[in-house]
């Protein structure tokens, strides 16, 4: 999509965010003989469906789609293969590197940065994140997609949990402080956030701060109004350092994202849920959202374009009327941030990418729109207003009790323990006193403590979608964490290997080898 744009002199202007753990699946050298196994299958899964459709008299329209589930696989494998020579992370770099796009990172394993214990495991998520990103893009982010979009500012931080190491409250940093140590200049909030935030007041270009009380003009009317079209710096009362942070428009987005209310609930669109029993490929259109499976007709392809069609052209008015509007209540430039998950573009809405295409090109074409990076934008504007966002999340509710609930507050009570753990570890065993041997478990251990601390297994357990998957997860790692420990702790005595702990190490580098470079950079930094 952006080398057809760029190739009809349209730059995308998109930002993406590509997490760490997606760059090293997209990179490990398994995965093009799995996605080439994955396209041949499907393709031949399609072919199997036509047989079998057509002695089965099914519907003209369902025989059609079967030949192109076939043909979209196989040329998807081809174009993967071809144009693209299997590196997808290196395209997306050519697109930065030409001015096309830019890429945010994230959290390295998606950590949910507000719930963690320790202000080094903050850290140490953002720190590999952007050792990370300069190993696969040649630079720094300058910006990052916050896991679950999740924020929490300083504070005298404590656990409600039965872990007496975390039970005293002890001053926090804030995520904008941990950012702003390793260069990381802009995040993304939710609007809500946005709207329970505190104004503080002016951040001059020296760096110094007229408090809110004495802030007059234009500066107070933005504070004042908080709106989601003004850029803000995230800071603290008692700190200087900051980020600037962009905010969701919430109401815009949902005619996007919303499967009820939004574009992809439309009758003609591809139904994500209804499968052939036979292979699971996907023959006919919603119909209607809330209808029942058995009464789903036949997907119409063209129907389908011309619907996206339809509504990128409308979408694109929709921008227009509020970016209107915005400018004749304000001589300030708006700023309009719609932040989605990748996955709704082509996965969930299989039309997506149709839609999308057509939406920047309708942005081009408009005399008043335009797309922009967000570090083009934060250049651009260089806000200097600072607030103080509350501890939110865009989760449910927009804090952290998706993550935090009944139903997981026994895997933080692990995860915490873990944390306390592997402090006293360092601090038992210090880098100094290392062999390559100890410094190779140690990775070992701390790659594993990283991926317990993904949020998706309490996102997971706490929607049931994948529950049983989720606590797998996170028991396996946690388990292979607590040996990685016991060794650690036998081995710096020792300094003995014996062969069921060679053993340990080979299957867990074998399986869950990733950043390894990024550690190795992070340990020697952390010893010197």
């Amino acid at each position: 999509m952006c080398d057809r744009l760029l190739e009809d002199g349209i730059r995308p202007g998109l930002t993406f965010d590509i997490s760490p753990v997606l760059c090293e699946q997209l990179s490990h050298p398994d995965f093009a003989p799995l996605f080439e196994k994955y396209c041949e299958e499907h393709a031949e899964m399609a072919r199997v469906d036509r047989s079998h459709m057509e002695q089965e008299g099914a519907p003209s329209e369902v025989i059609q789609m079967s030949e192109l589930w076939e043909s979209w696989y196989r040329q998807s494998w081809e174009d993967f293969n071809g144009v693209y020579a299997h590196d997808i992370v290196g395209q997306l770099k050519r697109l930065q590197d030409v001015g096309a796009i830019e890429i945010m990172t994230c959290g390295v394993t998606h950590g949910y940065l507000p719930l963690l214990a320790e202000d080094t495991s903050v850290d140490l998520q953002i720190d590999l994140a952007v050792r990370s990103y300069m190993h696969r893009f040649g630079r720094k982010p300058r910006g990052i997609w916050l896991p679950e979009c999740a924020y929490r500012p300083s504070y005298p931080w404590r656990t409600l949990l039965n872990v007496p190491a975390y039970e005293v409250a002890h001053k926090r940093l804030g995520i904008e402080q941990v950012l702003s140590r390793h260069g990381i200049e802009y995040f993304v909030t939710d609007e809500a956030a946005l709207n329970g935030a505190q104004p503080i007041g002016v951040r001059g270009p020296d760096g110094t701060r007229t408090q809110y009380e004495a802030v007059y003009g234009a500066a107070r009317e933005i504070l004042d109004e908080r709106s989601t079209f003004d850029l803000f710096r995230v800071s603290g009362v008692d700190h200087g350092e900051s980020a600037a942070v962009f905010t969701r428009n919430m109401q815009i987005a949902l005619q996007v994202w919303s499967g009820e209310s939004g574009y992809p609930g439309d009758p003609d669109y591809l139904d994500f849920h209804k499968k052939y029993f036979r292979s699971g490929a996907r023959y006919w259109r919603v119909t209607d959202v809330k209808g029942d499976m058995g009464l789903k007709q036949p997907y119409v392809p063209e129907w389908a374009v011309n619907k996206a069609l339809a509504h990128a052209a409308h979408f694109v008015e929709i921008l227009e009327v509020s970016v209107k509007h915005r400018m004749a209540e304000t001589d300030r430039v708006p700023t309009l941030c719609l932040p989605f998950d990748t996955e709704l573009f082509g996965h969930w809405w299989f039309e997506g990418p149709v839609f999308l295409e057509h939406v920047i090109r309708g942005i081009s074409a408009s005399s008043l729109l335009q797309t922009s990076t967000a570090s083009e934008r934060l250049n651009d504007v260089q806000p200097s207003c600072e607030i103080a966002l509350p501890e939110s999340s865009w989760g449910k509710n927009g804090n952290d009790s998706v993550w935090m609930n009944p139903e997981t507050q026994w895997t933080w009570e692990k995860e915490y323990l873990l944390e306390r753990r592997m402090r006293l570890l360092f601090e038992k065993h210090p880098v100094r006193t290392w062999d390559a041997t100890l410094r190779r478990i140690v990775k070992n251990a701390v790659r594993q403590l990283l991926l317990l601390q993904s949020s998706d297994w309490q996102f997971l357990i706490s929607t049931f979608s994948a529950k049983e998957y989720a606590e797998m997860r996170f028991h396996n790692h946690l388990e292979d964490a607590k040996r990685l420990c016991d060794l650690v702790e036998r081995y710096g005595v020792s300094r003995k290997l014996r062969d069921i702990d060679e053993s340990l190490l080979t299957a867990c580098e074998l399986r869950d080898g990733i950043f390894d470079h990024e550690l190795d950079e992070y340990l020697s930094e952390y010893e010197s």
